[in-house]
């Protein structure tokens, strides 16, 4: 039996979501929970692994469980009788982890036939926020968000941005990996302050390769400062090659805000499309 969880967390205080061995991991907190819960060794399956620090409100992963552990789940009906046991068993990992954990199991459901967490999805979203000289510092938010000693330009940034968007091989914005392709539609990507003069980024795409993101912050902070044009950061990416002017900026401000699956009919057909090799048209 195949279940979807939809999770959220604070990474500050995770070395990332992939299990690692003593190390603090998303994975190892949510696995260790489930284990607890139905017995086994679960192993999750997730939409987008994040780096260490790295937030996430809008996680998606599954887990496939054996007859033993689907038999363990569904007995949890006779404590709630009205109640979905596939549904409740998020409440039942929110019991393990405590009332004020920084990872949280957000739901529960059987997930549909051909549903793949990670192969499925067809887009991410993520929320980068700045805080710069024009919003000031609030210590409040300081650990999910980034501050940038200068006054940025937002409709520079926000214009930069928007000239990334579309299928592209954003090597430039990547930290390569043996054998992973750099091929990516950026969906959507801008800039804007909120009410209280906090620079957010809305990024969406397909997928990312490791670090792409907080490297295309980078590149738009270096515009908002005036370090770089509009223009050059789409010719640094048509140029394939990473610059030192484009840093990649700290894992704190960014936030894993959604992710995207086609309707219950597709999910089998997008998992398989997603698994080839992307190439440029």
């Amino acid at each position: 039996m195949r279940i979807r969880l939809d999770i959220a967390y604070d990474g500050t205080h995770f070395r990332g979501w992939a299990r690692q061995p003593g190390l603090r991991t998303v994975q190892g907190e949510i696995e260790g929970a489930l284990a607890r819960v139905l017995g086994g060794e679960p192993r999750l399956v997730v939409a987008g692994r994040t780096d260490a620090g790295v937030h996430a409100s809008g996680q998606v992963a599954h887990v496939d469980l054996d007859p033993v552990q689907t038999e363990r789940m569904l007995s949890g009906r006779a404590r709630t009788p009205h109640g979905d046991p596939v549904g409740v068993l998020a409440g039942r990992l929110r019991g393990v982890l405590g009332a004020y954990s920084d990872v949280t199991v957000i739901a529960t459901r059987a997930a549909p036939e051909g549903f793949d967490a990670r192969f499925s999805a067809v887009w991410r979203r993520y929320a980068y926020r700045i805080a710069d000289h024009e919003s000031g510092y609030d210590p409040l938010e300081r650990l999910r968000t980034t501050s940038v000693r200068a006054a940025l330009d937002a409709d520079a940034m926000d214009e930069a941005a928007r000239s990334l968007v579309g299928l592209h091989d954003f090597a430039a914005y990547c930290k390569p990996r043996e054998g992973a392709t750099t091929i990516r539609t950026l969906l959507e990507f801008d800039w804007a302050r909120d009410d209280d003069g906090v620079l957010v980024a809305n990024v969406k795409a397909d997928a990312f390769c490791h670090s792409m993101v907080r490297a295309l912050v980078g590149g738009c902070v270096a515009v908002g400062e005036g370090r770089l044009s509009v223009p050059d950061l789409a010719a640094i990416r048509d140029g394939l090659a990473r610059v030192p002017e484009v840093k990649v900026l700290a894992a704190r401000g960014l936030t894993l805000t959604g992710v995207g699956y086609p309707a219950d009919d597709l999910l089998a057909a997008r998992a398989v499309q997603t698994r080839n090799r992307r190439d440029v048209d």
